[in-house]
């Protein structure tokens, strides 16, 4: 049913009942992909035979491509099929490629000589892996963005204490994700490196199938939002104003066909940006003008947020292998997964959530007077902010790992040097993650919702596929001349502090172009501070 101002029709769908819902379907989806992918460099250097950099590059272009594809499932979403039937099609696809994922490790070595460490794997178990990957990258594309948006739209924006309960919701859906990453770290990790990589990629399996079920159970009980309903398609009314704009470009501001159409655009102060797409309002309604000013103010935001998905990238990769060098043991016999020391980012963001939405929040709002506390982009730089401190950290750890390596080979560093930047990591996640999700969601027009939140996680595809990109080229150029790579097998031959240096660099004056292009932008939404 609609959303409408009804009290009724609040009462008898959407709202948090069926956000908690959505929360737990969250959760097991999160589950089956953490499960995949917090270990997955182990299995491409392990298993599959890669070398580092080779792994560490392929799990960036990977992690790039799932990121990006949902741009193209939200434009499916939002001018065809709608959230729903996106999620129900998009997860049986993510169901299929986690089953061929699981059978692909059950293939047996191919090595002549048992006890060689090095792993022979078949082409056609790398082939079947690689494509069954692909497949979970395909599924999860159309999932992840319209999940969020489907549990936003279960609050009705218009009301203010749905309103409040909405940007709540952001909150409590990463914390729940964080629940279900922990809980897999320590699950799934622990059985793929103890135990057998085909178990460990099943239970993720029948974690994504449980997702789904789940879901439609409570298909009585949703929202379904008609915004936009009756209007042309949003993408080709959007796109018109560009090819207006650029036809009628010689035209002066004032001289525009119709200027009582523009004058109307004055008293809003976003109307007061990015005037040149004032010239298609001899074409294009008023609203259709405010629409694409709307998208094309994300642009900057969104390319500066870059920043934060690049050290992003680095937890799944370079810490993981980083933690694999240094000494894990628990107790004699008893060795810490490497990638169970990501749990540390979880247990932050669950212990720092509730701290934020229930003290923080409030103490904020009772000065500024914002719902929220502080406005989204506040959120989103102070996350950033923290981001470019943890890899401070992370490179001063490092120092520290390799000089102790190269003192004494045998005398390992304790993996607990890495809680630090680890802890870091995950509050600034509470910070930027979730404000980049409420912010896409909000300042796009509603009835781009699923490309807003498709926007958002096209930045940590740029990021990753970035991250890939400057991985290679360093390697390469430090690889030259007999000289030893930042990212040797070695690590303790390798310089994985350099890396994290020029991060902190790059990350420092993408901050500085993030603070002027915040400073200067102006929300959509009138009772956005």
């Amino acid at each position: 049913m609609p959303i409408t101002s009804d009290d009724t029709v609040k009462l008898s769908s959407g709202g948090w009942r069926s956000a908690r819902l959505i929360i737990g379907v969250e959760m097991a989806e999160r589950f089956a992909y953490y499960g995949i992918s917090s270990n997955l460099i182990t299995y491409l250097t392990g298993p599959l035979g890669e070398s580092t950099a080779s792994a560490a590059a392929n799990v960036n272009v990977w992690i790039g491509t799932l990121s990006f594809l949902p741009i193209l499932w939200a434009f499916v979403a939002d001018a065809f099929l709608g959230c729903f039937c996106t999620i129900v099609i998009s997860s049986f696809l993510y169901i299929l490629g986690l089953a061929l994922l699981t059978f692909s490790a059950m293939f047996p070595s191919h090595c002549d000589d048992p006890s060689q460490l090095v792993s022979c794997p078949s082409q056609l178990q790398v082939t079947l892996f690689f494509f069954s990957l692909y497949l979970v990258a395909i599924g999860q594309g159309g999932y992840k963005p319209c999940i969020k948006v489907f549990g936003a739209d279960q609050f009705d924006g218009d009301d203010l204490k749905e309103a409040e309960d909405k940007s709540s919701f952001f909150n409590w859906l990463m914390f729940g994700i964080c629940v279900s990453i922990l809980s897999t770290r320590l699950v799934s990790s622990y059985i793929q490196e103890n135990l057998s990589w085909s178990l460990g990629f099943g239970i993720p399996s029948v974690a994504m199938l449980l997702a789904l079920l789940l879901f439609l159970l409570g298909t009585s009980s949703y929202r379904f939002s008609t915004d936009g309903g009756g209007k042309k398609n949003p993408f080709a009314r959007i796109g018109r104003v560009f090819v207006e704009a650029v036809k009628n470009r010689r035209q002066r501001d004032f001289d525009i066909s119709n200027p009582s159409k523009t004058l109307l655009l004055l008293p809003h102060r976003s109307s007061k940006q990015l005037r040149f797409l004032d010239r298609a309002a001899n074409a294009c309604d008023l609203d259709e003008i405010e629409d694409a000013k709307a998208v094309l103010k994300l642009v900057p935001i969104w390319i500066t947020s870059l920043v934060y998905a690049i050290v992003y990238a680095q937890s799944p990769t370079f810490f993981t292998k980083q933690g694999a060098t240094m000494d894990r043991s628990i107790s004699p016999g008893l060795l810490l997964p490497a990638a169970t020391i990501q749990c540390v980012t979880s247990v932050s963001i669950i212990i720092f959530i509730p701290i934020y939405d229930r003290l923080l929040i409030p103490i904020a709002r009772s000065f500024t007077q914002n719902p929220s506390g502080i406005t989204m982009l506040q959120r989103i730089g102070t996350g950033i902010a923290l981001s470019i401190l943890a890899m401070v950290v992370a490179a001063l750890v490092e120092t520290k790992r390799l000089q102790t390596a190269r003192e004494d080979i045998s005398v390992l560093m304790s993996v607990w040097w890495l809680v630090p930047q680890y802890v870091i990591y995950g509050v600034a996640d509470v910070f930027t993650m979730t404000g980049l999700q409420e912010f896409f969601y909000d300042q796009v027009p509603s009835e781009l919702r699923s490309v807003g939140m498709a926007l958002n996680l096209g930045i940590y595809g740029a990021g990753n596929f970035l991250s890939s990109f400057m991985i290679s080229i360093i390697d390469r150029v430090t690889s030259q001349g007999g000289q030893t790579s930042w990212f040797d097998n070695d690590l303790n031959q390798a310089h994985l502090d350099y890396f994290y240096w020029l991060l902190a660099c790059l990350s420092f004056i993408g901050f500085a172009c993030y603070l002027w292009f915040a400073k200067s932008y102006v929300y959509n939404r009138p009772n956005t501070f």
